[in-house]
Protein backbone atom coordinates (compact mmCIF):
# COMPACT_ATOMS: atom_id res chain seq x y z
CA UNK A 1 0.00 0.00 0.00
CA UNK A 2 1.86 3.45 -1.07
CA UNK A 3 1.91 5.69 2.12
CA UNK A 4 -0.03 8.43 0.48
CA UNK A 5 -2.77 5.64 0.75
CA UNK A 6 -1.74 4.51 4.02
CA UNK A 7 -2.17 7.74 5.77
CA UNK A 8 -5.52 8.50 4.70
CA UNK A 9 -7.35 4.86 5.18
CA UNK A 10 -9.67 4.14 7.55
CA UNK A 11 -9.20 4.76 10.39
CA UNK A 12 -7.89 7.73 9.36
CA UNK A 13 -4.20 7.11 9.87
CA UNK A 14 -4.35 3.54 10.92
CA UNK A 15 -1.12 1.87 11.39
CA UNK A 16 -0.22 -1.16 8.95
CA UNK A 17 -0.19 -4.43 10.63
CA UNK A 18 1.90 -7.38 8.64
CA UNK A 19 0.70 -10.73 9.69
CA UNK A 20 2.62 -12.38 6.82
CA UNK A 21 5.49 -11.89 4.55
CA UNK A 22 4.43 -13.41 1.37
CA UNK A 23 7.67 -12.17 -0.60
CA UNK A 24 11.07 -11.43 0.62
CA UNK A 25 13.55 -8.65 -0.93
CA UNK A 26 15.00 -11.60 -3.10
CA UNK A 27 11.35 -12.96 -4.66
CA UNK A 28 10.59 -9.25 -5.81
CA UNK A 29 14.00 -8.80 -7.66
CA UNK A 30 13.12 -11.94 -9.25
CA UNK A 31 9.68 -10.53 -10.10
CA UNK A 32 11.01 -7.47 -11.43
CA UNK A 33 13.07 -9.19 -13.92
CA UNK A 34 11.01 -11.64 -15.00
CA UNK A 35 8.34 -9.15 -15.75
CA UNK A 36 11.02 -6.81 -17.99
CA UNK A 37 11.83 -10.17 -19.48
CA UNK A 38 8.60 -10.99 -20.73
CA UNK A 39 7.52 -7.44 -21.94
CA UNK A 40 10.85 -7.22 -23.81
CA UNK A 41 9.59 -10.55 -24.88
CA UNK A 42 6.24 -9.58 -25.86
CA UNK A 43 6.91 -6.49 -27.51
CA UNK A 44 9.79 -7.87 -29.83
CA UNK A 45 12.50 -5.43 -27.82
CA UNK A 46 11.89 -1.97 -26.46
CA UNK A 47 11.52 0.13 -29.44
CA UNK A 48 8.80 2.89 -28.69
CA UNK A 49 7.84 1.27 -25.60
CA UNK A 50 7.64 3.47 -22.47
CA UNK A 51 6.78 2.84 -18.49
CA UNK A 52 3.92 4.78 -16.25
CA UNK A 53 4.26 4.38 -12.84
CA UNK A 54 1.28 5.00 -10.90
CA UNK A 55 1.56 7.49 -8.23
CA UNK A 56 2.79 6.33 -5.49
CA UNK A 57 3.59 2.45 -5.22
CA UNK A 58 3.80 2.09 -8.78
CA UNK A 59 6.85 4.67 -9.58
CA UNK A 60 9.52 2.97 -7.60
CA UNK A 61 8.47 -0.45 -9.63
CA UNK A 62 8.50 1.42 -12.68
CA UNK A 63 12.09 2.93 -12.22
CA UNK A 64 12.71 -0.86 -11.16
CA UNK A 65 11.51 -1.98 -14.50
CA UNK A 66 12.72 0.46 -16.67
CA UNK A 67 16.75 -0.41 -15.11
CA UNK A 68 16.12 -3.98 -15.57
CA UNK A 69 15.17 -3.32 -19.09
CA UNK A 70 18.42 -1.59 -19.49
CA UNK A 71 20.55 -3.38 -18.42
CA UNK A 72 18.48 -6.59 -20.05
CA UNK A 73 18.59 -4.80 -23.88
CA UNK A 74 20.98 -2.13 -23.33
CA UNK A 75 18.17 0.73 -24.31
CA UNK A 76 17.31 3.00 -21.97
CA UNK A 77 13.03 2.85 -22.08
CA UNK A 78 11.42 6.52 -20.91
CA UNK A 79 9.86 6.02 -17.79
CA UNK A 80 7.08 8.48 -16.32
CA UNK A 81 4.91 9.37 -13.31
CA UNK A 82 0.97 9.96 -13.57
CA UNK A 83 -1.30 11.02 -10.34
CA UNK A 84 -4.90 9.47 -10.93
CA UNK A 85 -6.60 11.37 -7.88
CA UNK A 86 -8.99 13.29 -10.00
CA UNK A 87 -9.94 11.39 -12.57
CA UNK A 88 -11.16 8.16 -9.93
CA UNK A 89 -14.75 7.61 -9.86
CA UNK A 90 -15.11 7.37 -6.13
CA UNK A 91 -13.93 10.86 -5.17
CA UNK A 92 -17.20 11.67 -3.83
CA UNK A 93 -16.87 8.40 -1.62
CA UNK A 94 -13.48 8.64 -0.39
CA UNK A 95 -10.95 12.11 1.13
CA UNK A 96 -9.54 13.46 -1.51
CA UNK A 97 -6.01 12.65 -1.59
CA UNK A 98 -3.51 15.17 -1.97
CA UNK A 99 -1.92 15.53 -5.57
CA UNK A 100 1.18 13.84 -6.44
CA UNK A 101 3.33 14.55 -9.60
CA UNK A 102 2.64 13.45 -12.72
CA UNK A 103 5.42 13.58 -14.94
CA UNK A 104 5.17 12.07 -18.24
CA UNK A 105 8.11 14.32 -20.16
CA UNK A 106 7.91 12.07 -23.45
CA UNK A 107 5.26 11.90 -26.29
CA UNK A 108 2.73 8.89 -25.21
CA UNK A 109 1.29 9.15 -28.69
CA UNK A 110 2.34 5.91 -30.92
CA UNK A 111 3.94 4.52 -27.73
CA UNK A 112 3.26 1.15 -26.17
CA UNK A 113 3.06 2.28 -22.73
CA UNK A 114 3.34 -0.16 -19.54
CA UNK A 115 1.22 0.82 -16.53
CA UNK A 116 3.08 -0.19 -13.49
CA UNK A 117 1.24 -0.54 -10.16
CA UNK A 118 1.83 -2.38 -6.60
CA UNK A 119 -1.72 -3.74 -6.16
CA UNK A 120 -4.17 -4.36 -8.34
CA UNK A 121 -7.36 -5.17 -6.62
CA UNK A 122 -10.65 -3.50 -7.74
CA UNK A 123 -9.35 -2.48 -11.52
CA UNK A 124 -10.97 1.03 -10.30
CA UNK A 125 -7.29 3.03 -10.37
CA UNK A 126 -6.73 1.48 -13.85
CA UNK A 127 -9.47 2.78 -15.02
CA UNK A 128 -8.63 5.95 -13.47
CA UNK A 129 -5.30 5.97 -14.85
CA UNK A 130 -6.43 4.83 -18.34
CA UNK A 131 -8.79 7.79 -18.57
CA UNK A 132 -5.69 10.17 -17.42
CA UNK A 133 -3.10 8.34 -19.82
CA UNK A 134 -5.71 9.95 -22.55
CA UNK A 135 -5.05 13.38 -21.62
CA UNK A 136 -1.13 12.95 -22.31
CA UNK A 137 -1.85 11.43 -26.20
CA UNK A 138 -3.24 8.35 -27.46
CA UNK A 139 -1.17 5.30 -26.95
CA UNK A 140 -0.77 2.67 -29.79
CA UNK A 141 -1.71 0.28 -26.84
CA UNK A 142 -1.49 0.44 -23.18
CA UNK A 143 -0.23 -2.93 -21.09
CA UNK A 144 0.01 -3.38 -17.58
CA UNK A 145 2.59 -4.78 -14.98
CA UNK A 146 1.43 -4.96 -10.87
CA UNK A 147 3.47 -6.63 -8.74
CA UNK A 148 0.59 -8.03 -6.92
CA UNK A 149 -2.89 -8.98 -8.52
CA UNK A 150 -4.93 -10.14 -4.94
CA UNK A 151 -8.29 -10.32 -6.97
CA UNK A 152 -11.87 -9.00 -6.43
CA UNK A 153 -12.09 -7.30 -9.40
CA UNK A 154 -15.05 -5.02 -10.12
CA UNK A 155 -14.07 -4.23 -13.77
CA UNK A 156 -12.90 -6.09 -16.55
CA UNK A 157 -9.52 -4.98 -15.77
CA UNK A 158 -6.75 -7.95 -16.02
CA UNK A 159 -2.41 -7.48 -16.07
CA UNK A 160 -0.03 -8.22 -18.69
CA UNK A 161 2.80 -8.75 -15.95
CA UNK A 162 2.54 -9.93 -12.84
CA UNK A 163 4.68 -10.48 -9.83
CA UNK A 164 2.76 -12.66 -7.83
CA UNK A 165 -1.08 -13.54 -7.94
CA UNK A 166 -2.15 -13.76 -3.95
CA UNK A 167 -5.73 -14.19 -3.54
CA UNK A 168 -6.69 -12.44 -0.47
CA UNK A 169 -9.79 -11.27 1.75
CA UNK A 170 -11.22 -8.08 0.76
CA UNK A 171 -10.83 -6.46 4.07
CA UNK A 172 -6.97 -7.33 4.45
CA UNK A 173 -4.52 -4.78 3.17
CA UNK A 174 -1.30 -5.96 0.99
CA UNK A 175 1.87 -3.84 1.25
CA UNK A 176 4.41 -3.48 -1.34
CA UNK A 177 7.86 -2.23 -1.12
CA UNK A 178 11.25 -2.67 -1.96
CA UNK A 179 12.05 -5.26 1.13
CA UNK A 180 9.35 -7.82 0.19
CA UNK A 181 5.84 -8.23 0.07
CA UNK A 182 3.47 -8.37 3.61
CA UNK A 183 0.02 -9.40 4.32
CA UNK A 184 -1.83 -7.62 6.91
CA UNK A 185 -4.34 -5.15 7.99
CA UNK A 186 -5.07 -1.45 9.36
CA UNK A 187 -5.07 -1.07 12.95
CA UNK A 188 -6.02 2.12 15.04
Amino acid sequence: MAERERRLTPPFGGVFVARKRVMGPDDVDRAVWRMAHEIIERNRGLEDVAIVGLQTGGVPLAHRLGEAMHQIDGVNVPVGSLDVAFYRDDIGLRPVLPEAVTDIAFDVGGRVVVLVDDVLFTGRTIRAALDALTDHGRARSVQLAVMVDRGHRELPIRPDYVGKNLPTRRDEVVNVADDGVELGEMMK
